[in-house]
């Protein structure tokens, strides 16, 4: 594992960061997870500053409301032009703060990339009045309306392109939106907007960064009308809470503990890379990525073996090495979290295929990739979400009950079946419980396909036409 600091960031990456943060002492210090050294200081936004920001969000909306959709679209692909001609120094300074490789696979570069194709792909879907009833009796019609203000909180694993997920469909569809981030990445998303904001109209999108009491204190401010938040089940239990007092509009997309499995047919080889990057995708630190699999008696060393082959093929390091493909957990708790679910493991008879052994002289919060075999279903690295680079892979005997396991978890984000039988893979992918369920791949999110979860994994759809349906509120003329 190469764990060498890193140099200063470049020019294009230092001149944004002075663009976003404050001076020292002034704010929150952000530190590189990778290497331990300063980044920077995070302004830290009180509720005064909240109040603030509400009065020019309601200020901003009005006009922006009245525009079209054609005209916010135009705007929108605009911004989507900023984000492009900035995207090199975005992403250094993800990496740098958040921690995930640069250039390989689905990182940092990529993760920019899907901010100004998503906020393309959100311009371009059509919203047209829906004719509901039109007859003898008369004509009903469905429009969407603006909701106002959105308030967004966002987390750290994702956070310019979650972001995105929040402000693209708010403002196609005539809001203006206030964004928390994460307290552990806000630079990231104050850089995203200070670059978008570049040809978005005045107080239309800001960025508060602070801790948790800010949050607290959006989901209970009477001028937002509507949260949007992705995170943990527990925080999104108290922002429902704390929004009931208004009735304010929610969308949840919450914790997720995604079951794949692999059916007798499955071709080991062939899915082995699907199976590997559905898992430790951005260092295993996805809420839809898979973390539970389940692999048949016939199957199952084969699976395991072709897992640890790959695994020991993928170079994990800071981020701005060219080399590394996987990066480290973003904070310590994190960290501390997969220590403690692969020594539960452990604890429980399970059998270290590779990795489980951290280096704790190294700087960073590197932990390596960890493939876990022989596991029962209800050891802690199974039944609670790892969130980081930890598979635990558990053999079954029979089918049903693999299906029984995979449900058995308050939780319905994602999950995944893998067979070279596509109509016997959708007929089980039929009896999971899960708000989205791919064949032969994992976490293949698509912004023209609704995503949202069910049970405790949250409620409220994202993506497509749908996702904008739920920026908007509906409203029938009838007569």
């Amino acid at each position: 594992m190469d764990t060498t600091a890193a140099s200063a960031p470049s020019s294009a990456c230092a001149a944004l960061l002075d663009a976003v943060q404050v001076a020292q002492g002034q704010g929150a210090e952000i530190r590189d997870p990778a290497t331990g050294e300063v980044l920077g200081y995070a302004p830290q936004a009180s509720t005064a500053d909240l109040d603030a920001a509400v009065q020019r969000a309601r200020a901003a909306q009005r006009e922006w409301a009245q525009k079209s959709h054609e005209q916010r679209s135009e705007v929108l692909n605009r911004a989507a032009d900023a984000i492009d001609a900035q995207a090199s120094a975005l992403a250094e300074l993800l990496s740098r703060e958040q921690g995930k490789p640069i250039a390989n696979g689905p990182n940092a570069a990529f993760e920019v990339g899907a901010c100004s194709a998503w906020t393309r792909a959100t311009a371009a879907f059509p919203i047209e009045p829906e004719v509901i009833v039109d007859d003898d009796s008369g004509k009903a019609v469905m429009h969407w309306a603006p909701v106002g203000v959105v308030g967004a909180i966002g987390p750290w694993n994702w956070p310019m392109m979650i972001s995105i997920w929040q402000i693209a469909p708010a403002l196609r569809m005539g809001n203006a939106i206030v964004v928390k981030p994460s307290e552990q990445t806000p630079l990231s998303v104050l850089a995203l907007a200070h670059v978008m904001n570049e040809v978005l109209p005045e107080g239309l999108l800001q960025v508060l960064a602070g801790d948790g009491e800010l949050g607290r204190a959006f989901t209970s401010h009477d001028g937002i009308d509507k949260i949007t938040f992705t995170g943990s089940v527990e925080t999104g239990k108290a922002i429902m809470r704390g929004a009931a007092d208004d009735l304010k509009r929610l969308t949840l997309e919450l914790g997720g503990n995604d079951a794949g499995i692999v059916l007798e047919d499955a071709d080991p080889q062939a899915i082995a890379e699907g199976l590997f990057w559905g898992a430790f995708i951005n260092t295993g630190q996805t809420c839809a990525a898979l973390k539970r699999l389940y692999v048949p008696d016939a199957l199952y060393d084969q699976v395991c073996e072709a897992l640890v082959d790959l695994a020991g093929k993928m170079p994990m390091g800071v981020g701005r090495e060219e080399q590394n493909v996987l990066g480290p957990l973003q904070n310590r708790a994190q960290y501390d979290i997969v220590a403690r679910l692969v020594e539960a493991a452990r604890d429980g008879g399970g059998r270290v295929l590779i990795g489980g052994d951290p280096d704790e002289d190294q700087p960073g919060f590197f932990y390596p990739t960890t493939l876990v075999a022989d596991l029962d279903n209800d050891n802690p690295l199974v039944a609670e979400e790892q969130f980081g680079p930890a598979l635990p892979i558990i053999r079954y005997s029979d089918l049903d009950q693999a299906i029984e396991w995979a449900n058995g978890l308050e939780v319905g984000l994602g999950a995944s079946v893998w067979s070279s039988d596509p109509e016997m893979a959708r007929e089980v992918a039929q009896r999971i419980e899960a708000g989205t369920v791919w064949i032969n791949k994992h976490g293949a999110i698509d912004p023209r396909v609704p995503f949202g979860g069910v049970k405790q994994s949250g409620f409220g759809l994202e993506f497509g036409v749908e996702g904008l349906k739920h920026m908007a509120v509906p409203k029938v003329i009838a007569g």
